[in-house]
């Protein structure tokens, strides 16, 4: 896709999605982080399901170590992984109480080596709360990347570069979130909805126009 065509597709969803951001719930950096590793292969209305206790019981990080793995697994059962994200969340929180002072670092090595933090999560709140230019590619990204035409590869760090590479200026700071609230409610792996997307015109899928003629 030309750059011309990336300009307008940004254009566009800015249209469609004015106020992007995520759709987890955090009162603080320290919930940020937390609910993100809560998200994987969980939906971020469950996630926020069970934050909303496990956040009113423990908010900040002496507080999650207090309340144990234990504690943690009693409010987030309804998560897969549920055993591995309660060890890794009270494991987190005690690191940071003995590394960092108890506050997120906004360094990408530093959040990375924290438990069950990976590049996505690291992206994730460099971006929402530290307002750096990064992009997180879930599998949503990762879908619109390809799907559209915007920033083709095989794996999610591909797509991510070849964002960064594409993506216009004005545009770096909000893509994670235009792009996943997208893939998110139009643009979904099944039943897409192609025949009201704002993406249409500059959308290179080849199979947009079946999608159109099922969803308009």
């Amino acid at each position: 896709m030309d750059p011309d065509q990336i300009h307008r597709c940004f254009t566009a969803l800015r249209a469609a999605i004015p106020n992007p951001k995520t759709e987890l719930n955090y009162g603080s950096p320290f919930q940020l982080l937390v609910a993100v590793v809560l998200s994987a292969q969980s939906t971020d209305k469950v996630v926020n399901t069970c934050t909303q206790t496990l956040f009113a019981t423990a908010p900040t990080p002496d507080a999650m170590v207090a309340l144990g793995e234990d504690g943690i697994k009693a409010h987030i059962r309804r998560l897969g992984l549920f055993n591995a994200k309660a060890r890794h969340v009270h494991a987190l929180a005690q690191q940071l109480l003995a590394l960092h002072g108890g506050a997120v670092p906004a360094d990408r090595e530093a959040l990375e080596a924290l438990p069950g933090v990976g590049r996505k999560t690291a992206n994730v709140v460099l971006n929402t709360h530290f307002g750096q230019p990064t992009i997180a590619v879930d599998t949503h990204i990762f879908r619109v990347g390809n799907r559209i035409g915007i920033a083709p590869g095989k794996t999610p760090l591909a797509v991510e570069q070849a964002l960064l590479a594409a993506v216009p200026a004005e545009y770096v700071q909000d893509a994670h979130h235009l792009l996943i609230l997208h893939g998110r409610y139009t643009c979904m792996a099944k039943r897409p909805r192609c025949g009201h997307c704002r993406l249409f015109q500059c959308c290179e899928w080849p199979d947009k126009n079946q999608w159109a003629a099922k969803s308009s």
